[in-house]
């Protein structure tokens, strides 16, 4: 019989002292605690197969390290990769009404922000968005309006221009 782990206790238990190995092991004590962080909610998720485990401890460490590798296999292909990157890579400036577009987007859901971004700051038509998101180019209409009627209640037109 399988006994049923809990997370909260394991959590008080060894947090700092995973966080600790994990800064030990990688030298970036917010990537340590990040994954540390991140093992936990495997746990969460995975809290049957926690159960079946001889140390739960020894899972999340595992769990923590294998995060802490990812991110250095994804920081090599960067590395690798990033001089082939075509074009300047200096930092995008954007002024105060896109600023105050994008604190208004994001009010908005998921679906319907794209719908916006897509149409207004991409620039597409309906039809090469709908396309794109694999939907009937009536529900981009759709989105739109409502997109658009809430977003007129978030952005204050009566600012001087």
């Amino acid at each position: 019989m399988a006994a049923v782990v809990d997370l909260t206790e394991l959590y008080e238990a060894s947090y700092s002292r995973l966080v600790a190995q994990l800064y030990a092991l990688c030298g970036d004590m917010t990537a340590a605690e990040d994954a540390v962080q991140d093992a936990f909610v495997t746990a969460i998720r995975k809290r049957r197969d926690l159960a079946h485990v001889r140390s739960p401890e020894a899972w999340i460490r595992t769990v923590a390290v294998n995060r802490v590798r990812a991110g250095w296999r994804h920081a090599a292909v960067v590395r690798r990769y990033q001089p082939k990157v075509p074009g300047p890579q200096a930092p995008v400036e954007v002024g105060p009404h896109h600023v105050a577009l994008v604190a208004a987007l994001a009010q908005l859901d998921l679906d319907h922000r794209l719908v916006v971004v897509l149409r207004h700051v991409a620039d597409l038509g309906t039809a090469e968005i709908a396309v794109q998101l694999d939907i009937p180019e009536g529900t981009v209409k759709s989105r739109l309006s409502r997109a658009r009627t809430k977003l007129a209640g978030l952005l204050d037109e009566r600012e001087p221009r």
